[in-house]
């Protein structure tokens, strides 16, 4: 078996010879270099240039392995394998042919599903509430030729999206409606 490797191995190297006080040999096996690259690189023979790369903003490293491996010159820094990745939200984008038909996605939506909330629209288009509001209140600039059609059809969402947000409000107006049925048959036997 193979030790894996950090991203990066020599910027990496260069943070923890700048940052902690591990042997030259930790820091050689952990980033896979030699133990005299590394010492060339606490010299400022090699890696000149290089800027120093943090493995504990990253994921490969906790605190707790460096501080541990301090302590004890004769361990082994062990890279973090339960790397958390978090995904970026990036906004939604739309090609410019396409932007003159969000509003028309808009307006089906508040049409045929008036309980729609304004972040179930803005996650299916990728709107503003500005814009949102000022259909729903219709005082958007070009209202008169605001027409409902499918976002689907459109090329707004895809059908699994538009699927996923009609069914969980479909789901949310069944509970609200069987609890208002319920606080109705209660308030009727008192």
């Amino acid at each position: 078996m193979t030790q894996q490797l950090p991203l990066m191995r020599k910027a990496t190297a260069v943070w923890l010879i700048e940052n902690t006080s591990l042997t030259f040999e930790q820091i050689a096996v952990f980033c896979g270099l030699h133990e005299l690259e590394v010492q060339g690189i606490a010299d400022g023979d090699v890696a000149s240039g290089i800027i120093g790369q943090n493995p504990i903003f990253s994921g490969q490293l906790t605190h707790e392995e460096i501080k541990r491996c301090e302590k004890d010159p004769k361990s082994h820094l062990g890279i973090n394998r339960t790397i958390t990745i978090e995904k970026k939200i990036k906004s939604k984008y739309t090609p410019i042919a396409r932007r003159q038909d969000k509003p028309d996605g808009i307006f089906y939506l508040l049409k045929y599903y008036p309980e729609i909330t304004n972040n179930q629209i803005k996650k299916l288009i990728g709107t503003t509430d500005k814009m949102i509001d000022s259909i729903r209140n219709r005082t958007h600039w070009n209202i008169k030729n605001i027409k409902p059609r499918d976002l689907v059809l459109l090329g707004l969402c895809s059908q699994s999206q538009f699927n996923e947000v009609i069914s969980y409000i479909k789901s949310d107006k069944t509970e609200t409606g069987t609890d208002k049925n319920e606080k109705k048959k209660k308030s009727s036997k008192k």
